[in-house]
Order: structure tokens, then C-alpha cells, then sequence
């Protein structure tokens, strides 16, 4: 198969890691590639695709989701698409003017669900793009089942809906320095509000008042921070005073070391489409302690993550305090079974069998 794959989005966060991580593994097959974006940023990201011989780039700088890559994206660039078997987005973004199969990935659709996470506007223009998407997609790829029932709600069941799990990383797997393990708590996602930090500060505030050596570590900005809640909208006043520490950006060696050691990982989520870290953290031999909703009752179902109710400070102060008041510092160790579930190279192998059985 010829495929052309939409690389514009490969520096960003969780759709970037998922595309940088699935791509290594797709160019192993026979199939070509035509690759959609910047050739300098393509071979930063993943240098080795400079060496291979069945991948081809065709620069691209129109933006995802802009006016050009809606209604006027390039006839050139359609030309050299539409001489493809398949295109792939790893988002709902559809340039104008792909006659070829088009499949895409909807990692979530967050935004009709907590509506209030955005203006009316915003909605109405989301679920335009994602309607479009939508009609215009062969197939839907998405990260979990419960994305796969969300999506069918919001977006209707006429379209083959297909779940490929998200994957660990690899630079993961080049670890192998001892943990140096500190008392401290680690959170790492998209500082928003159905991340759950509204829920966390508080409870690890009240935590402190028993270990007053405990911090906390948000990989994250705290320019990007955004909350109704004024007590917690003064955090970025108090932050260190109160033991808590924001990163900003860190490269992927820096996480690495953050989640080996780190006493426990804590992901409050309200929602999420996979929800990555606590596998990540708990690769590096790192507990986590996870809200219970439905999709991450769904992915961490065989492995030993302890769940807290949901938006409940009560209960995740207790869960943290009963965490540092057993044994420490606890590891875990995932079984290879654990290890395999979520890997990339089972997801690449996944995504050219659901391209394969599409093209027939």
C-alpha cells in the first residue's frame, strides 16, 4: 500500500506522541509512506525516518483546522495525496480536496460532553469539524471503548469505529538508572480543568499538614493554568511556599527521571479519551493512584493502580494519606503481559490490518 499519513500535528503532546511512536514502527513494513508536513521537524522528531527508503515527505505549512486547509488546501499537494491508497490523520482534521480513503483518529470528543470547558461558539465550531470529519472518514480510529460509545452518542454509528489503544513510549524503554526515590507526588497532563488539579491541590494541601516534607510536582505551566475556583487560581502566588513546584515544559529524559522518582503519580481525572500517564508512570516501577472513571476502569482493569472516587477530596486525601502512612517508598513491577498490552508496535501492526482490510 501507498499510504499518505498528516504529520503537521507531530509536536503536539498527546497526538504527537501517539503519531512519533506509531510511525516508527509503521515504516518498518512494506508499504510506502508519504508523509505530510515539515521534513526538519519529521527528522527531528524521529531522526532514523532520514535513513529509510520507503518514506517520502511532501512539505506542507498549511495549518491544521485553518480556513486554507478547509476550503482552499493546495491542488498540488491534493495531486500527490490522491495518487495514495489510504490517508491518515491522527486527529479529525480533513484537508479539502482528498478523494482517496480517509481514516482518522477521534482520541476523545471531550467538548459536547463537558460543554462548559469551552463558549457556545467553541462547541458549535468543534462539533462542525468533527461532523465533517466524520462524514468525510471511511473509518474512525479511537484510543479506548469508552471514546468508541462517546463518539457513536455525539456523532451517530454509519461509520466503522475502531479502537487502537494508546502505547508507552519508547524512550521509556532506554531507562535503566536506579530510582532515587523523593517524597514527592507527581502529576502530569494538560493543566485544565477536567484534569483535576481543583480536586488534588486541595487534598494534597490538606496532606501537608501531616507530612510537611511531602511535595508536589505538576508537569506543567502555570501560565497555562485556568480554574473558577479563586483559591486555586491564588496557587500561582503560593505555589512553592506551599510545596508545590510547576515545571513548565521538560524534555522527555527529564520525565523519565521525574516519574522513576517520584513516590506515586496522582491523575484526578474528570475525563480523559485513554489517559496516559499513570501506564507511563507505573513502567518506571511508580504506583499511581487514579480516579475511578469509566475509562480508566476500562484500561487499568489488570493492573495494580488504586482508585479514588472521582471528585472526591476526602477520598483522595485519604488514599495519599494511607500511601504515605504504609511502607515507603513502594514499587510495583509490571509483568511483561502488562508491558505488552500497550505497546506500539502491536498498535502499528493494528492500524496497517485496519488499512489493509479497508483498501479490499
Amino acid at each position: 500500500m501507498k499510504i499518505a499519513i498528516d504529520c503537521r500535528m507531530i509536536e503536539s503532546s498527546g497526538i504527537g506522541v501517539f503519531l512519533r511512536e506509531t510511525l516508527r514502527y509503521l515504516v518498518k513494513s512494506s508499504n510506502t509512506f508519504i508523509l505530510i508536513g515539515s521534513q526538519q521537524v519529521i527528522y527531528k522528531n524521529i531522526p532514523e525516518l532520514s535513513q529509510t527508503t520507503n518514506t517520502y515527505i511532501i512539505e506542507c505549512s498549511c495549518k491544521p483546522f485553518s480556513v486554507q486547509e478547509t476550503f482552499m488546501f493546495p491542488s498540488a499537494i491534493c495531486e500527490q495525496i490522491n495518487r495514495c491508497d489510504i490517508y491518515y490523520t491522527p486527529f479529525f482534521n480533513v484537508p479539502n480536496g482528498i478523494q482517496i480513503p480517509i481514516y482518522i483518529t477521534i482520541h476523545d470528543i471531550i467538548f459536547p460532553d463537558i460543554p462548559e470547558l469551552t463558549s457556545r461558539l467553541g462547541l458549535l465550531i468543534r462539533m462542525w469539524f468533527y461532523r465533517r470529519a466524520y462524514k468525510k472518514a471511511q473509518g474512525i480510529l479511537t484510543v479506548s471503548h469508552f471514546s468508541e460509545e462517546r463518539i457513536k452518542v455525539h456523532l451517530g454509528t454509519q461509520k466503522p469505529i475502531y479502537v487502537v489503544y494508546s502505547a508507552v513510549a519508547s524512550y521509556l524503554d532506554e531507562y535503566t538508572e536506579e530510582a532515587n526515590i523523593q517524597k514527592q507526588i507527581l502529576f502530569v497532563g494538560n493543566i485544565k480543568k477536567h484534569k483535576g488539579l481543583a480536586i488534588l491541590i486541595p487534598a494534597f494541601r490538606q496532606l501537608r499538614k501531616q507530612f510537611p516534607d511531602i511535595k508536589l510536582v505538576i508537569v506543567g505551566s502555570a501560565e497555562n493554568f485556568r480554574s473558577h475556583d479563586s483559591a486555586i487560581l491564588d496557587l500561582q502566588h503560593t505555589a512553592e511556599t506551599d510545596g508545590i513546584h510547576f515545571t513548565g515544559y521538560i524534555n522527555d529524559t527529564e520525565l523519565r527521571k521525574l516519574y522513576t522518582d517520584s513516590a506515586v503519580l496522582v491523575q484526578p481525572s474528570f475525563y480523559e479519551g485513554f489517559g496516559l500517564p499513570p501506564l507511563e508512570a507505573m513502567y518506571c516501577g511508580t504506583p499511581a493512584i487514579i480516579s475511578d472513571i469509566p475509562v480508566f476502569k476500562e484500561i487499568y482493569a489488570s493492573y495494580p493502580v488504586d482508585y479514588f472516587q472521582c471528585g472526591n477530596i476526602s477520598d483522595l486525601y485519604e488514599k495519599m494519606y494511607n500511601f504515605f502512612s504504609n511502607i515507603y517508598p513502594k514499587r510495583i513491577s509490571l509483568t511483561d503481559q502488562q508491558k505488552q498490552k500497550y505497546s506500539f508496535s502491536d498498535k502499528a501492526q493494528h492500524i496497517l490490518n485496519i488499512f489493509s482490510e479497508g483498501k479490499k
